[in-house]
């Protein structure tokens, strides 16, 4: 592939998950009061349907460690999760969804869907 290709691509890359972060974090902060990533554990944990462990979480919500127990420690006070040790495994922390948490995801979640939809839209038409 040539390299401005890649250089090019990159960038659009780049300058779209910015927009996109933009929009999220104006419109589920203004609206729902969670940033993108406290809506993405969320989401995560969700989707699974199940208590996810700390380090599951962290690797799917590409966070480090320490950012995303930022994130749990924010969602735990706010009522939106709890945490919880592993019977098996007394290092291991699970993170579990609240029924508030389940409320509060269910609300933004069309928000979320409707700022990606807009960002996409708009990136697929540059791309032409």
């Amino acid at each position: 592939m040539d390299e401005e290709v890649v250089v090019r691509t990159w960038q659009y890359v780049l300058s779209t998950h910015a927009r996109a972060m933009c929009a999220l974090e104006r419109e589920l902060g203004d609206r729902h009061g969670l940033g993108p990533s406290e809506f993405e554990v969320l989401d995560r944990i969700v989707r699974h349907d199940r208590q996810l462990r700390l380090q599951e979480l962290c690797d799917e919500v590409h966070l480090s460690q320490s950012a995303l127990s930022r994130v749990v420690a924010r969602l735990e006070k706010a009522g939106l999760v709890s945490r919880g040790a592993c019977d098996s495994d007394r290092r291991g922390v699970f993170v579990c969804i609240t029924d508030d948490g389940r409320a509060r995801y269910h609300e933004a979640l069309p928000t979320q869907r409707a700022v990606l939809a807009e960002v996409f839209d708009d990136s697929t038409a540059l791309a032409r």
